[in-house]
């Protein structure tokens, strides 16, 4: 019994009483985990009395000082081609017509040979850094010292539906939160009053995938994109019904969210319910805001003519940037606008007449993306705003078929380009080969187009994470990805 006098505290023995010790630092250490994570905040939050509401688009530091406040991104759908628009081949010119061993896999299939489809624009050197763009683009030519072109782009499907969204979310596969839900789950809106996250189609239609394009996926519906419409009400169904004041309206959505809270109160995990409390508000509060930011009245006239409003072919798509450019100018993150929807021709996607699909859709979209980018400039918001251009993927150097002038899709090699948001301009970085078939030298992925994003937004690609189905997912996915240096 000596021994068990010294070896027992309390009627514990020395090892069950190391056990419970060693347990209770352990759990110390857990304990600490789950802060970090947020978890016992949230659990706390769940005793405590009154309302447990807390907005999920409510403003968030950055991971480090940011470069850039917001995105436009500017998504040509359907896939320009790269070497009729910004990637020069002067070797391309004199193989028109002749059949040459290049290996392309596209729509068609794999091939190992092709007939050469020259371009059919002229290329010209522009601004202080001789940047080559072709006659597809007199009005953005102007602009090239502002731009860095990312001509080795590569993407991971070369069929549209897949490769729209790798493009927006970074996985082929649907079912993952787009950039811009990315980009207000790790920022937050400094606008309550407007959605963090807007889309705006092309008045053919949508695109091949649909909304998955601008999901929040697996993240609170709070953070998918609000579809704006550019003339007449921004969004359907958006005024009270007849007859119902703003002070009735009030009164309603005071006494939902009273209950919402009580239930919410116990029920901290139940993100749904978090987005629709959220969502009630903010559909309220862009009755009057809405509107009022689609309303071009208070736009000069040589402002309007900058963006190309006073001519019909440029007139729509002009409208959508100059509405663009007011959203981001009232705190929205992240925009989105398509050239381009349905299928065949009303988009990029140029298989059969290439010069008749090119010229109608750069001649509807080029004066209003080169007004965008000069009005972002001399306002000073081009400093705090990354503008984004490119398709889902390329073209390729041959014919698809065996007469006519129609390119494949091209997902080995193509170009994008970025603009503001403390990017670098007159830059140029990558290459194809020299019939622009695929990328050579540094190739780019589209997770590092997305890092470079988010970098330049203040935010770690490689800590911003969600944790869902056991993984803390990201945009960019599991390994270690850098933005592109070069550029940045």
């Amino acid at each position: 019994m000596a021994n068990s006098s010294h070896g027992d505290f309390c009627g514990r023995t020395r090892r069950e009483f190391l056990w419970e010790a060693g347990g209770k630092f352990t759990g110390l250490a857990l304990t600490s985990m789950l802060a970090q994570d947020g978890f016992l905040t949230s659990q706390a939050m769940g005793s405590e009395s009154g309302s447990t509401f807390r907005n999920p688009l409510a403003a968030k530091q950055p991971h480090f000082p940011a470069k850039a406040k917001s995105v436009i991104f500017l998504f040509m759908y359907g896939g320009p081609s790269h070497m009729d628009t910004f990637d020069y081949k002067p070797k391309l010119y004199p193989l028109d017509g002749k059949t040459v061993p290049v290996k392309t896999k596209g729509r068609g299939g794999a091939k190992n040979k092709g007939r050469v489809v020259g371009p059919k624009w002229k290329f010209k050197q522009y601004g202080e850094s001789g940047q080559w763009v072709s006659d597809l683009f007199p009005n953005l030519a102007t602009c090239v010292d502002d731009i860095a072109f990312l001509k080795s782009m590569t993407a991971e499907s070369p069929i549209h539906g897949s490769a729209m969204l790798n493009m927006n979310s970074g996985r082929i596969l649907s079912g993952f939160p787009c950039m811009g839900s990315w980009v207000n789950y790790g920022l937050g809106s400094v606008n309550e009053n407007l959605p963090g996250h807007v889309v705006m189609l092309d008045p053919t239609g949508g695109p091949i995938s649909g909304a998955k394009n601008w999901s929040s996926g697996f993240m609170p519906a709070t953070y998918q994109g609000s579809i704006f419409r550019s003339k007449g009400a921004p969004i359907i169904d958006l005024k009270p019904p007849q007859g119902i004041t703003r002070d009735m309206q009030r009164d309603i959505l005071d006494t939902l969210k009273d209950s919402n809270d009580r239930h919410l109160a116990s029920r901290v995990d139940n993100t749904d319910l978090a987005a629709r409390i959220a969502s009630y508000e903010l559909a309220y509060k862009m009755q009057e805001s809405a509107p009022e930011a689609v309303d071009f009245a208070d736009e000069t006239d040589d402002t309007r003519k900058l963006y190309g409003l006073d001519d019909p072919q440029t007139e729509e798509f002009g409208r959508r940037c100059l509405m663009a450019r007011r959203l981001v100018q009232r705190g929205v993150r992240f925009v989105q606008l398509y050239s381009g929807g349905h299928h065949n021709d009303n988009n990029w996607d140029a298989h059969g007449d290439l010069e008749k699909n090119h010229n109608r859709h750069a001649g509807r979209t080029d004066k209003p993306i080169a007004g965008l980018l000069k009005d972002l400039k001399r306002t000073g918001l081009l400093d705090e705003t990354l503008v984004i251009w490119g398709g889902e993927f390329g073209r390729q150097p041959t014919a698809e078929y065996a007469e006519g002038t129609g390119r494949d899709h091209n997902s080995y090699g193509f170009t994008m380009w970025m603009a503001g948001g403390g990017i670098k301009g007159g830059v140029s970085v990558g290459a194809t080969d020299e019939l622009g078939a695929e990328a050579v030298e540094r190739p780019l992925k589209v997770k590092d187009m997305h890092a470079t994003v988010l970098h330049q937004l203040g935010l770690d690609p490689n800590h911003l994470s969600y944790f869902y189905s056991g993984l803390d997912q990201k945009l960019v996915g599991v390994e270690h990805v850098d933005p592109i240096h070069e550029i940045v």
